[in-house]
């Protein structure tokens, strides 16, 4: 059974920007494309769990703060070393400036 969650609203997210959001103890990011399109992913990087909202976004691409590995957040696919394992997404509906995460 799917369960969607209101994460935050839309103009709280510039383009090209990322903010943190917490549901029940788990940590997302939720993005905001250079389309403003909206994205959300797992809130720590793979690597060494650092939170991913003190990163840099680039286009479609977040950069962990400590490090400097890189994901595309689109996929969660991860860029190559020093992050080797992909980060989860979510699917994200927005609805009357509202963004919507699927938890589940």
């Amino acid at each position: 059974m799917s369960q969607w969650i209101a994460a935050c609203q839309t103009d709280d997210i510039e383009p090209e920007d990322v903010v943190p959001f917490q549901h029940e103890g788990v940590d997302y990011a939720i993005y905001r494309s250079p389309d403003d399109d909206f994205y959300a992913t797992a809130g720590h990087c793979t690597h060494e769990r650092m939170l991913l909202c003190d990163g840099l976004v680039m286009d479609n691409t977040i950069e962990c703060p400590k490090h400097n590995g890189r994901f595309d957040y689109t996929t969660g696919r991860a860029a190559g070393a020093p992050v080797l394992v992909d980060l989860r997404t979510y699917p994200v509906r927005i609805e009357d400036g509202t963004v919507f995460i699927e938890i589940g």
